[in-house]
């Protein structure tokens, strides 16, 4: 079963809606549909890997996380050295 859907009115720039009729004329394009699924899909993928890159960078400035981290790090040192060792 496919997602459910829901329509939107949105308002474009008239520059923009004429390259799109363009491309789909040209059947470079499925649908104008299509088009806006895509371009909405590519904003949101890019803006989530923006904020999980933001929160990154607050992490590594977080002494408790660092401090975390290092612990984990040395609680998995002997697997992680069986492991090298396999190889």
């Amino acid at each position: 079963m496919g997602k459910k859907k829901k329509n939107y009115t949105f308002s474009l720039p008239i520059e923009q809606m004429e390259k799109l009729k363009n491309y789909l004329n040209e059947e470079e394009i499925p649908s104008l549909n299509f088009a806006v699924h895509e371009a909405i899909e590519a904003y949101i993928t890019n803006h989530e890997k923006q904020k999980l890159k933001e929160e990154m960078k607050k992490a590594a400035e977080d002494p408790l996380f660092l401090e975390d981290i290092e612990e984990i790090m040395a609680d998995f040192f002997h697997s992680d050295s069986e492991v090298d060792e396999e190889d």
